[in-house]
């Protein structure tokens, strides 16, 4: 058996991409999400929306609030509450660090991504200080600059090889 046959495939079902624009990403974690079973079939097919979402830290637990998970099309009446907040699965000593930095350094966690790992459907989940308007106004000039050097570079590249 090969390596890449021991790795469960991944499948990103949903980004937040307003997180890495209003957001500076300090760092990463992996969490497990419980889900009720029309739920699940919703995210497979990709009908979740981060927008808006964050993590809450109640009673040494944490909760993603504030994703939408559009109800199930073929599901009955037991379907889900599509706002709910949903559990997370974390260690204890990842639940303490979110803990301690959003209430007393100023952060936040919000989700990155929503993604199938295996069987199990997974967030990344981030913690992050808020940009200023300067910030991203910064961001966007060097994200500019950045294309520009590497448009130099492929050109150069390509008039060298004739």
């Amino acid at each position: 058996m090969t390596a890449d046959a021991d790795k469960p495939s991944l499948k990103t079902v949903a980004r937040n991409r307003r997180a890495r624009h209003d957001y500076t990403i300090l760092e990463t974690f992996e969490a497990g999400i419980v889900m009720q079973g029309t739920e699940v079939k919703s995210v497979r097919a990709g009908r979740i929306q981060l927008k808006d979402s964050y993590v809450e830290i109640r009673d040494g637990e944490a909760w993603l609030v504030g994703a939408h998970v559009s109800p199930y099309t073929h599901g009955n009446r037991e379907n889900h509450d599509p706002e709910r907040p949903r559990k997370l699965l974390l260690h204890r000593r990842e639940i303490d660090k979110i803990f301690g930095r959003t209430a007393i350094q100023g952060q936040t966690c919000v989700p990155l991504a929503i993604y199938v790992k295996g069987n199990r459907i997974k967030a990344e989940l981030a913690l992050a200080r808020g940009k200023k308007q300067r910030d991203k106004r910064m961001d966007l000039k060097q994200r500019i600059l950045d294309r520009e050097a590497e448009a130099a570079v492929r050109d150069r590249h390509r008039d060298s090889a004739r």
